[in-house]
């Protein structure tokens, strides 16, 4: 039966997800009915703490904050590595009825203090720095420290040192803040000032709540923390999920990924799945043949890739490999990560090259004048929906050029087949425009990526005055391939268009990269765009 492109929310079978409000209650049921079932493992000796000793840690926060002087409904900041200090203090943060703005610690000092005066923090928790990297440098922003003490035995304690710095007064965009926001996720700003992304209880519930069901994720599951929990990947399809269907999460030693210890962690927590970005799967795909420990050693029920696309040729690998099924999923910071995803083998057809179906929000392919692509037809992508934010704060403009009537404009270019699956084709800002010609820098990627022993591609425009802007790109080869330029680019003739193929191919020993693992295509086009 065909479907129209606008899809509908696909029903759940005899699952259930977590019933839940948001952040506040999150661990409520399991800290009442399983209270010494393993929540996290943690620290260099892979110690267990239970939901009992999570909740009654995030209590006790929430107790200290409480006293503070913070109101319901006050914004705060949170700089922290993947540890146990992160995740009680986000909890114990919301008990208080707080919001919480978790950032990346690796920003330097400006644009940290940039961004929590822009969003009138009062103050940031500070956890601890990931391991070989120094503490985050706050500028003199006011930071209360927050400690946990794990023993071998599985006890916990929690210091806060709440008198380290005065707080600041409420300013700025937390004027458009209260205590039914539960988190303000920042835009990766690669391109401009990061935008702030306010996200309700509800918002972060029907997320969660809709990441569980696409999985059918429950007690017995466990995962690793593979991306950072300042982003949407990490913090709402790893953590947040797995918290509230009573799973298990492993924070890696160091608070962050380390391909070299991974399949140990994976081992060592009986992992069922993990999420990552390509750039992972890739490094760990290449490392396979001497870490990979086996599938009896790993028995993965699945492997989720999101946050960028992940050629086709890399998803057979890795299933090849880790004898499991590789679901794409698809989402953003506006839509509270995920609103699509290739579903559960037994629930549905894996379609290589789409990103699945709706997974609770309505879907369309629009054209430029807004209105309904047929089915097949590339457009821009809109999203509608509970987990779909109202807006961003402090920039009336940015929110409506981006939001109309409820529908999030996505900026990605994709299409929607007959059995409502999106296909994802690249985003508007990077089409390249040769001489009226346009070409998705991501399309051509993909076919560069699927050379034989080519390990990673860029592609960006280059300007030219006759074209307007001609096909550049820049490929990083595998570590013992003798890979020239004119052979990938011969592959690429019989693949791509005349316009498509690269005017200018480069071959690098590396591409840059955000915080969360995807392709920094700014810094790519200040390097290469020549």
């Amino acid at each position: 039966m065909a479907v129209p492109t606008e899809a509908s929310v696909r029903g759940t079978d005899l699952y259930r997800p977590p019933a839940l409000t948001g952040l506040s209650d999150l661990l409520d049921r399991h800290a009442r009915e399983r209270p010494r079932s393993r929540a996290l493992v943690v620290t260099g000796d892979r110690v267990p703490l239970s939901y009992g000793s999570l909740a009654a840690l995030a209590g006790d926060v929430a107790d200290q904050l409480g006293r503070t002087g913070l109101r319901r409904g006050d914004v705060i900041g949170l700089v922290s590595a993947n540890t146990a200090e992160f995740v009680v203090a986000l909890l114990g943060a919301a008990r208080a009825g707080l919001v919480v703005a978790p950032v990346d610690p690796a920003l330097p000092a400006a644009r940290l203090t940039d961004r929590f005066d822009a969003l009138g923090a009062r103050v940031v928790l500070r956890g601890p720095a990931a391991a070989d990297t120094a503490p985050a440098a706050l500028g003199g922003f006011p930071a209360w420290p927050l400690r946990v003490d794990i023993s071998h035995a599985g006890t916990a304690a929690v210091t806060l040192d709440a008198a380290a710095h005065p707080m600041r007064p409420a300013r700025g965009a937390a004027d458009e803040l209260s205590e039914r926001d539960a988190l303000v996720l920042f835009t990766a700003g690669t391109t401009g000032r990061a935008k702030m992304v306010p996200l309700t209880h509800a918002n972060v519930a029907a997320s969660v709540r809709d990441i569980c069901a696409t999985y059918e994720l429950g007690p017995g599951d466990a995962t690793v923390a593979v991306m950072p929990f300042f982003h949407g990947h990490g913090l709402l399809a790893a953590l947040l999920a797995s918290l509230a269907s009573g799973g298990c999460v492993l924070l890696p030693e160091r608070g962050r990924f380390t391909a070299h210890t991974f399949w140990d962690d994976v081992r060592a927590v009986s992992a069922s799945w993990f999420t990552a970005v390509p750039t992972i799967h890739e490094i760990l795909l290449d490392r396979s043949a001497t870490e990979y420990p086996g599938p009896r050693a790993a028995p993965l029920k699945f492997v989720r890739s999101c946050s960028a696309p992940l050629n086709t040729a890399t998803q057979r690998a890795l299933e090849r490999t880790f004898g499991a099924p590789l679901l794409s999923a698809y989402g953003m910071t506006e839509s509270t990560h995920q609103t699509t995803s290739e579903p559960l083998p037994e629930h549905g057809y894996l379609k290589q090259g789409s990103v699945g179906s709706s997974t609770g929000v309505r879907l369309r392919v629009v054209d430029e004048h807004g209105r309904t692509c047929p089915t097949g037809t590339r457009g821009e992508v809109w999203v509608k929906g509970p987990t779909v934010t109202r807006g961003y704060l402090g920039d009336p403009e940015g929110t409506a050029h981006s939001f109309t009537d409820g529908w999030l404009h996505t900026g990605d270019l994709g299409t929607l087949d007959e059995d409502g699956y999106l296909f994802l084709t690249g985003h508007i800002k990077n089409l390249i425009n040769r001489g009226g010609e346009k070409i998705s820098s991501e399309h051509v990627e993909d076919v560069l990526a699927g050379c034989p022993g080519v390990a990673e591609a860029a592609v960006f425009p280059i300007p030219d005055a006759h074209y307007g802007q001609r096909v550049g790109a820049a490929v990083v080869v595998r570590e013992g391939e003798n890979l020239g330029s004119q052979h990938i680019l011969r592959y690429c003739r019989n693949r791509l268009s005349a316009v498509e193929v690269p005017d200018r191919l480069e071959v690098v020993a590396s591409l840059p990269h955000t915080a969360k693992g995807g392709l920094d295509r700014r810094a790519v086009a200040d390097r290469y765009a020549r």
